[in-house]
């Protein structure tokens, strides 16, 4: 048995996530029916984060146990061929150390929000961005996300549903850049919350619309109440862009 890491690439629209579901299709039942096209294999492929419907993939991380004897170039072509015309590619494909895993060896995970602070609807970028059409003040935003940044009771900025142990995590970044019209939003922890990139970018967008002042970020963090949450952007604009091992 061989423990290959791979690195996928993804377009989450078509998708009810990244985990396989009974109601609709997933990233991971994609990539499974295509390991079991090319293996005869019935495998579970393991992600470094579970992304949620809508959302989208540039460099999640995972892992597959495949019996059959196959070279790792081999599989990734073949994978390619076989999840078509599902908008999933492996981009890299390499063998690992049996005791590696994407989830539980990984050590850090990046996420980029994208906004298109305009009036005029997206066309090619719609389900790929978040369309604003109110100005928005990026520096305010960098300013709010900078009262996230450090380790705190996200408590607030946590889905209802969300099954983590505790709501303490401890944010490395959270950046705010402008370029014209493009805001990007830049995430980066050991681990996330449930809708915690989304919730936390939902605030700073009503920062840069100045219905929220800094303050009232401050005040929601420390509230500890998802009642308290103002805004929870939508899945379109979140790429998982990265997990470091």
């Amino acid at each position: 048995m061989t423990r290959f890491a791979l690195t996928v690439e993804y377009d989450g629209r078509p998708f009810m996530g990244w985990q396989r579901q009974k109601h609709g299709p997933s990233v991971q039942a994609a990539l499974e029916e295509a390991v079991f096209a090319v293996t005869g294999e019935r495998t579970v492929v393991h992600a470094a984060g579970r992304t949620d419907a809508g959302v989208h993939g540039l460099g999640m991380r995972a892992h597959v146990d495949i019996g059959k004897d196959i070279a790792p170039f081999r599989l990734m072509e073949a994978l390619n061929a076989r999840v078509r015309p599902a908008p999933v590619a492996v981009l890299d494909c390499v063998v690992v150390a049996d005791d590696w895993h994407a989830r539980f060896s990984c050590l850090g995970r990046g996420y980029e929000y994208r906004i298109v602070n305009r009036r005029a609807p997206l066309t090619w970028e719609a389900g790929l961005a978040w369309q604003v059409p109110q100005l928005l003040d990026a520096a305010a935003m960098a300013e709010a996300a900078a009262v996230l940044v450090g380790r705190h009771d996200f408590t607030t900025f946590r889905s209802a549903h969300c099954q983590a142990d505790s709501p303490v995590r401890t944010l490395d970044v959270l950046s705010v850049a402008r370029d014209g019209e493009r805001i990007a939003v830049r995430a980066a922890a050991r681990s996330f919350l449930h809708h915690q990139v989304r919730s936390m970018v939902g605030c700073l967008a009503l920062v840069g619309m100045r219905r929220w002042s800094v303050d009232d970020v401050r005040v929601a963090l420390e509230a500890r109440d998802r009642a308290r949450l103002g805004l929870n952007a939508p899945p379109d604009g979140l790429f998982f862009v990265s997990a470091v091992y």
